[in-house]
């Protein structure tokens, strides 16, 4: 157990999930539409309030969040300042595509902190649109009409954007748009080739390449690619995978979309996630922490690309609710912080040391498989036996994440590939004391196991 002198972040008043929680959540029950997210499903909380890296619900019961929102909440909750610009513009105005001077000064920023000659943004209210939009400018600059994607790649859940899922998720769901394509993602802990890195010389992309040559038509407008895939598990390429996209992307005369979505604004220890590997994509789509809680997602790409028509056409790009004075006030709060506050460093620094810890577990637990991570973007799988790396029963991983909820954790630990995302806030102590938790919980876990 980590020792730590800090007052304890967790508190609890009530049994989990409390009085005044269950009586909230069954009451939404009876006219809230299925296919919520999962663990608030599952959980049954009503928040009531959040301060940093910790929620408390409406029993008084507090909690240490290493969710985030899935990644939303890089400021983690109630930060001063983002509350402060936020209440401050919605005295003034809310809506409108006019220009605003918050939204001038994100541009700036943006144009700042972004890699190479990405200095061109547009704004929209959600991930999936932003994807989209990212590939109608692809098609519209290359003249093309295909798209390769990538197993396990998540970009949103609308029509344009199905066909690249690489996933079960879209079962049921066709059919499909044409055009689109998925290939294997370079995850060397599921290698699909039964391969070892760096042996392999990174196969599964040679594979690719001759995907993209007996599959498609020849006329590819993009390759779309997380640089750190989330929803499949935090799953960390090996160095060099992005390099050797970018040349197979240019290869086919196609751009490179990264999408940043998850890995943006300092979540994996640097501000991107291409800057691992180095590399400049030609179009970045971002979301989640950029506003850091208010909706807001974005295209960035360069001065050479944003100008092609029918795309930069006067309304060709838009979005209603695009750039909003409130989102973009969020958004300047949020990057202003992050950089003033030096997140991207604690990120990176206290991430490197709760990957340390877990990595720990993983010696330490019999189901706990590889580890991986990248600033709190942390990957931890659970299995069933560590040679054939087969996954633990989801109802085992459910009783993780419960267990954890009654202990004070909010984890995403109800899924074989547990993800920790934390807000980019999280100090040392608190981060400790979640995983002082998890451990507990792991234990106990391991007892079970066993019997």
């Amino acid at each position: 157990m980590a020792e730590s002198t800090k007052t304890p972040a967790v508190i609890r008043k009530t049994a989990i999930p409390g009085p005044r929680s269950m009586a909230l959540f069954q009451e939404e029950q009876q006219h809230l539409a299925p296919g919520t997210q999962g663990f608030a499903l599952m959980s049954q909380l009503v928040m009531d309030h959040g301060e940093g890296s910790t929620l408390t619900d409406v029993d008084g019961n507090r909690y240490i969040d290493f969710i985030a929102g899935i990644n939303v909440a890089a400021l983690g909750h109630s930060h001063p300042k983002w509350v402060e610009m936020l209440t401050g513009q919605i005295k003034r105005v809310a809506v409108g595509s006019f220009t605003s001077e918050n939204r001038v000064k994100v541009t700036e920023l943006v144009a700042e902190v972004t890699p190479g000659d990405l200095n061109r943004v547009q704004f929209y209210s959600g991930g999936a649109e932003a994807v989209e939009a990212a590939i109608r400018l692809a098609k519209a600059y290359t003249k093309k009409f295909e798209v390769v994607g990538f197993w396990g790649g998540f970009h949103g859940k609308t029509g344009g954007v199905l066909g690249v899922l690489g996933s079960t998720f879209k079962h049921g769901m066709g059919p499909l748009m044409p055009g689109l394509y998925s290939t294997p993602y370079p995850d060397c802990y599921r290698c699909p080739f039964k391969m070892k890195f760096p042996t392999c010389n990174l196969h599964c992309l040679d594979f690719a390449r001759d995907l993209i040559k007996t599959t498609t038509t020849n006329s590819v407008a993009a390759i779309i690619v997380e640089p750190i895939q989330g929803t499949n598990g935090n799953v960390v390429p090996p160095p060099g995978a992005m390099k050797k996209i970018q040349e197979i992307a240019k290869e086919f005369g196609a751009l490179l979309i990264a999408d940043e979505m998850i890995t943006g604004f300092g979540r994996s220890g640097e501000w991107f996630g291409v800057n691992h590997d180095g590399i400049v994509p030609d179009i970045m789509t971002v979301g989640k922490g950029f506003a850091a809680g208010f909706p807001l997602a974005g295209v960035i790409t360069t001065d050479k690309i944003a100008f092609t028509p029918p795309w930069s056409n006067a309304s060709g790009s838009s979005s209603s609710y695009g750039g909003n004075p409130m989102a973009a006030a969020a958004a300047r709060a949020s990057i202003e912080i992050i950089r003033d506050e030096k997140l991207v460093e604690n990120s990176k620094r206290v991430g490197a040391k709760m990957l340390e810890r877990v990595k720990e577990f993983e010696k330490k637990f019999s189901f706990i498989g590889g580890v991986d991570g990248k600033g709190m973007l942390i990957r931890c799988e659970f299995v069933k036996d560590k040679d054939t790396r087969e996954r633990l029963d989801k109802k085992i991983c459910e009783g993780i994440f419960l267990r954890a909820i009654q202990k004070g954790l909010l984890t995403m630990a109800y899924t074989n590939s547990f993800r920790i995302n934390p807000p980019l806030v999280l100090d040392e102590a608190t981060a400790m004391e979640g995983l002082d938790i998890l451990e507990e919980v792991f234990t106990e876990t391991e007892k079970l196991l066993k019997n």
